[in-house]
Formats: structure tokens, C-alpha cells, sequence
């Protein structure tokens, strides 16, 4: 269920993006990308583990940097930062032990961030978002 929800709901913040033009500012992704990434410290802070947080926050911090260089440079690198950090998903509970985690928030992001990035990628192929400044 977590997986097609996840999907279901990238893609539908996607299209009311699209519909609404809020996408038409390059911004949009970069700052969906950095909230994603932001959820593991959350989850650190709820299961109250200091050491975890550190961690989180240091992982974290390669999604947002990625984020804000894709944002300056081109948005295919936000692309890639999406997909990658859906791909963090699959392991990260074998790099972190972060007892805040739900049980079902892996599998729920993994698929929100694979279709938030393939939503992207479209949407860049297409000339509806510009890839670059």
C-alpha cells in the first residue's frame, strides 16, 4: 500500500504543480528535494536519538547540497538527486538505525522520490520547466 500511495501522491502533487504553474518556477523541485530529505531528521528527533539526528542531518546535507547546485546549474542534477534519494531509501535503514522511521516510510518515499523524479524528468524533456537559468 505504501508504494502505491507514495506514487499516487508524487504524482498528483506533480500535476496540480503543472496545473496550477506553480512549476513554473525553477525553485519548486529543488525545495521539494531538500523537504524530503529533511524527513530522516524529523524521524531522528522523534525517536529521540541525538546521535541518529547528527547523522541524518549529515546525509541530509548531500540532498540539499545537490539540490542547490541543481537549482544554480541545471535541474537534471535535482533529477538525480530525487531518484537518488529514493535509492537511499532502499538502504538506509542498513546505513542508519533510526528508530523514528515508521515501518512503511522506506518504502513510501522510495516511490514518492522515484516518481517525483521521473515527473521531473518529463517535464524537463518536454520544455515545460526549463533545465537551466
Amino acid at each position: 500500500m505504501a508504494l502505491l500511495v507514495g506514487a499516487l501522491l508524487a504524482l498528483a502533487v506533480g500535476l496540480m504543480t503543472t496545473a496550477t504553474g506553480l512549476d513554473r518556477d525553477r525553485a519548486l523541485y529543488p525545495v521539494v528535494t531538500m523537504v524530503v530529505a529533511a524527513y530522516y531528521a524529523l524521524f531522528a528527533v522523534m525517536g529521540a536519538s541525538t546521535n541518529i539526528l547528527v547523522l541524518e542531518c549529515v546525509a541530509g546535507a548531500v540532498f540539499l547540497a545537490v539540490a542547490v547546485f541543481g537549482f544554480r546549474s541545471s535541474l537534471w542534477l535535482v533529477v538525480l538527486a530525487l531518484a537518488g534519494h529514493g535509492v537511499f531509501d532502499l538502504v538506509h535503514g542498513r546505513v542508519i538505525a533510526n528508530p523514528g522511521v515508521p515501518t512503511w516510510w522506506p518504502a513510501f518515499c522510495l516511490t514518492f522520490d522515484v516518481t517525483a523524479a521521473a515527473y521531473l524528468a518529463w517535464r524537463l524533456k518536454s520544455g515545460g520547466v526549463r533545465a537551466a537559468m
